[in-house]
């Protein structure tokens, strides 16, 4: 399912319609980002009232560390990263990170499966749980991120805080 084949409407509605739901866990506001901030979201919150709430952070289930440096895509997006095209990497080292990625990736996944989540919602532009746009070597561009790729690959909804 990509997201052409969604309209932003029905995703909504899936959210609207969904029991339980996986959520990129600084929106609800886990202090768990990259610069140890959460991104607390008001409109999250409204849209999450009343469901069973499934709080993952993909970077930090890969194992990486709370404030960490920032990680950007290189070579393409989620996708690309999955069909071993592109990589998640540092951005002012270079570190590669993507295994990291990937493992929280798949944790995300298997937790909304546990919990039985047809839907995610997720923090837009991150490298893990960018929905629609990415920031690939410095530039945001169209594309999501590898946890968003990966549930979506596999039937979730998958839809970001812009959405709302």
């Amino acid at each position: 399912m990509t997201t052409e084949a969604v309209s932003r409407e029905e995703r909504v509605a899936a959210l609207r319609e969904a029991r339980v739901v996986l959520v990129s866990a600084c929106l609800i506001g886990e202090a768990c980002r990259f610069d140890g901030r959460s991104k607390r979201s008001e409109r999250v919150l409204e849209a999450l009232e009343g469901k069973e709430v499934v709080p993952v952070c993909p970077e930090v289930g890969g194992g990486m560390p709370i404030p960490r440096a920032p990680v950007e895509l290189s070579g393409g997006t989620g996708v690309d990263v999955w069909a071993g095209r592109a990589r998640a990497l540092e951005r002012e080292a270079g570190v590669d990170r993507t295994d990291a990625f990937l493992r929280g990736a798949r944790l995300a996944l298997e937790a909304a499966r546990k919990f039985g989540a047809t839907v995610a919602l997720l923090k837009e532009k991150s490298p893990s749980c960018g929905t629609q746009r990415v920031y690939e070597a410095g530039v945001l561009r169209p594309g999501e991120g590898i946890t968003a790729a990966l549930l979506r690959a596999e039937g979730m909804t998958v839809l970001s805080d812009e959405d709302l």
